[in-house]
């Protein structure tokens, strides 16, 4: 997303989060732009019955939580390291800055959350509508369109687990296998050591 250097240049650190740490809990005020070095991160909340819903999944290279940061309103979500991970925390006042002398970088940031509002009305209108099968798909080539998901000679790995694309398009872990398997028998998904292609 942005430069490492150009970030650490206006005063970025870097943090360190284990698997399962707390970046930032839904409901705080937003105090920097975090953008991930390695590692994964999940956006979760979870409804009256303990169900989660995972908002977003970010990589590599992308940045989460801007929203709230633009808008001075509290968190949506928790930010959760799905894996060890490091990231670029810059503080708000300063991210600001940035984006003012470097306008390319206000473009692209402007790019990214207007991709993530297509996606959350795409799969808005998948989960209220479409059966299954059609939602699991949808997922899928959003992530291969977005995620960068690697491409062997199997077709694309998707680099979500079972649990992740329930969480993401609200359908239970039972029902996405199922609709997994029958993908599979459809020709649509492959599965090869218990690893889901596209």
């Amino acid at each position: 997303m942005i430069a490492t250097e150009l970030l650490e240049k206006y005063g970025a650190i870097k943090k360190s989060f284990a698997k399962n740490e707390i970046i930032f809990e839904e409901g705080n005020l937003p105090t920097h732009y975090y953008q991930i070095i390695s590692g994964e991160v999940k956006m979760s909340n979870y409804n009256d019955d303990g169900r989660e819903f995972i908002q977003g999944i970010f990589y590599k290279n992308q940045s989460f939580g801007e929203p709230p940061l633009f808008l001075n309103q509290k968190y949506p979500a928790n930010a959760i390291a799905v894996e060890n991970c490091q990231i670029l925390f810059l503080p708000k006042l300063t991210f600001m800055k940035l984006l003012e002398e470097n306008p390319s970088i206000s473009i692209k940031i402007i790019e990214n959350l207007a991709q993530r509002l297509y996606y959350k009305s795409v799969m808005a209108a998948e989960i209220s509508t479409h059966e299954p099968e059609h939602r699991v798909l949808k997922l899928i080539d959003h992530g291969i369109a977005y995620f960068d998901f690697k491409k062997d000679s199997n077709g694309y790995l998707i680099n979500f687990t079972r649990q992740q694309i329930g969480d993401l398009t609200g359908l239970r872990v039972e029902t996405v296998i199922r609709t997994i398997k029958t993908l599979e028998k459809k020709g649509e998904l492959k599965i090869i050591n218990r690893k889901v292609y596209r």
